[in-house]
């Protein structure tokens, strides 16, 4: 049901979650506490009654670590990929690992896009 309802409001809203998240992760760490999720839902009005949110987390916190790993929550919300978007993504990748090296440094992202 939760997935049902991301999928009906749109990109815009888990981007703004996205976004919410990065800011209230104030030391970087990429995780979500049991609370800030539940605030994060709270302020982009995704409410859910007690029970469906403590089966969420129990869905989410499936190492019981009592934190939920951002990419989780996102991987868990949009499942996997399909071949088309991988197959792009790996093209891009092997576009910025010119060097083929199995990483990119942030100088050699600089080189090929721009923000601006």
């Amino acid at each position: 049901i939760f997935r049902e309802t991301l999928s009906k409001r749109g990109v815009r809203l888990i981007t703004g979650l996205g976004k919410y998240f990065r800011q209230t992760d104030k030391n970087g760490s990429g995780f979500l506490s049991r609370a800030a999720l539940k605030e994060a839902l709270r302020v982009f009005h995704l409410e859910m009654p007690e029970g469906d949110f403590e089966s969420l987390w129990l869905i989410l916190d499936d190492s019981k670590s009592d934190k939920v790993d951002y990419g989780e929550f996102t991987h868990a919300i949009f499942g996997e990929m399909n071949e088309y978007r991988k197959a792009f993504v790996r093209k891009a990748y092997m576009k910025l690992d010119f060097n083929k090296t199995g990483s990119v440094p942030m100088v050699d992202v600089r080189k090929c896009y721009c923000a601006k």
